[in-house]
């Protein structure tokens, strides 16, 4: 096996890792603190009889599927998928789709809330000289990837349109991933021009390409910039929640 390479961010509570509204919260309970509880299970047991009179580490947290290094499941875009069909939650994703080939596109010239084309897609893969089979796991390096933790994280990177998104999914890809909060433009952006036109074709175009060809994406990817363009499996497996809109996933990416 090739290195390893860690693709996710680590779950932390205090940070602006999401907006807000939606930011993680994260207990920490030492061995110290847990000690009665612990002795609980064992009637009669003392502290004393605990080594150093210590009881169990454990964190209590309060987040959504959505926080962290996670992965959408295309009923996050939509009650359905495939012009139609229902669309799967996050427990029936084919499982071999989240263990691939992948390819990374280095968008990070890109302005913030840039929309990106799928001309521009075509134009990286014929850059980097790579053409598309499916199953591929497309990854894309935006600028927001250095940020994440940072104030103006939410708020930083690109965005894939609609048309790029088809244009990836008409290929056969099924899993795509970002190192930004989210796979559309920043919705400061996305308001902006909104205000302008008033198109709803606008709102969340890249996700709701799921409508048409069901997909998953990663988001709040990380590190991408360690990775070569291609010459890598990434494997991003959910956890298995019930009915689920998305799971956490430690996406990591297996050089050759």
């Amino acid at each position: 096996m090739g290195e390893i390479i860690d693709l996710s961010v680590p779950l932390q509570a205090g940070i602006a890792s999401d907006p807000p509204g939606h930011l993680p919260e994260i207990e920490y309970y030492d061995h110290t603190q847990t000690y009665e509880d612990m002795l609980r299970f064992f009637p009669g047991a003392q502290r004393s009889d605990l080594p150093d009179g210590e009881g169990w580490a454990l964190e209590r947290v309060h987040i959504t599927t959505h926080n962290g290094t996670h992965l959408d499941a295309p009923y996050h875009y939509a009650s359905t998928m495939d012009h139609g069909q229902r669309a799967i939650t996050i427990d029936e994703v084919p499982l071999d789709w989240c263990f691939a080939r992948g390819v990374k596109l280095d968008f990070r010239r890109c302005p913030d809330g840039y929309v990106v084309t799928a001309p521009d897609v075509a134009q990286e893969l014929e850059r980097i000289g790579h053409e598309l089979q499916p199953k591929d796991i497309v990854v894309v390096n935006t600028s927001a990837g250095t940020r994440y933790g940072h104030d103006d994280y939410v708020g930083k990177g690109c965005g894939i349109g609609r048309e790029a998104t088809l244009y990836l999914l008409e290929r056969g890809v099924r899993v795509t991933g970002t190192d930004a909060w989210s796979w559309d433009a920043p919705f400061t952006y996305t308001a902006q021009k909104y205000a302008q036109t008033h198109d709803p074709s606008l709102i969340w175009e890249g996700h709701r390409a799921g409508r048409d060809i069901g997909y998953c994406h990663i988001e709040k990817l990380h590190n991408l910039e360690a990775l070569p363009a291609t010459g890598f499996t990434i494997s991003c497996f959910p956890v298995k929640i019930h009915a689920a809109s998305a799971g956490w996933t430690r996406a990591v990416a297996i050089l050759d």
